[in-house]
């Protein structure tokens, strides 16, 4: 039988994994730039983590939670605002996923999973599919949650985020 986990027990676990990543200078930085509609790149970040953790449980896969949260966190971990284009790269869309791990692997220690979580989260956009059951769950949490924040759907309570000054609560 599937174990079924309160919103509370999902958030207390993805702190409990990616503390570290939640108060970083970056993710700090992540939450004052726009993603999808009125959505922060903080935001998207937490509520794919969450999206993947929902997908793996309801499936009843065997996943490495940790790394999957850790790599969803931090598959949007570019840095910039890619609204602007005086900072965006060309292609944004394309080469974003590099520019991300990039900077995760300068600002935390990865292991193989989050790294294709976050170098291959834009499949089919970029060719090479991901290798693990890890990745594709959040390359396609990611597709979801994106589609939701663009299209602006009311975002379910279940998948709202509380925030302070010192990050989620």
């Amino acid at each position: 039988m599937k174990a079924i986990y309160t919103n509370k027990q999902l958030m207390q676990m993805l702190c409990q994994y990616a503390r570290d990543i939640l108060d970083s200078e970056g993710m700090k930085l992540q939450a004052g730039f726009v993603q999808h509609g009125a959505v922060s790149t903080y935001q998207h970040s937490v509520s794919v983590a969450l999206c993947s953790m929902r997908l793996a449980l309801r499936l009843g896969l065997e996943v490495d939670m940790r790394s999957m949260v850790r790599g969803a966190l931090l598959h949007d971990y570019f840095l910039y605002d890619w609204h602007d284009p005086d900072v965006c790269p060309r292609f944004h869309g394309y080469t974003h996923p590099k520019t991300a791990l990039e900077n995760a692997e300068r600002d935390f220690k990865l292991n193989d999973i989050e790294r294709d979580i976050i170098i291959k989260h834009m499949f089919p956009l970029t060719p090479v599919p991901p290798r693990y059951a890890e990745s594709m769950l959040v390359t396609v949490a990611d597709k979801l949650c994106a589609a939701r924040e663009t299209l602006a759907v009311k975002i379910p309570t279940k998948f709202k985020l509380k925030q302070n000054h010192n990050g989620l609560y």
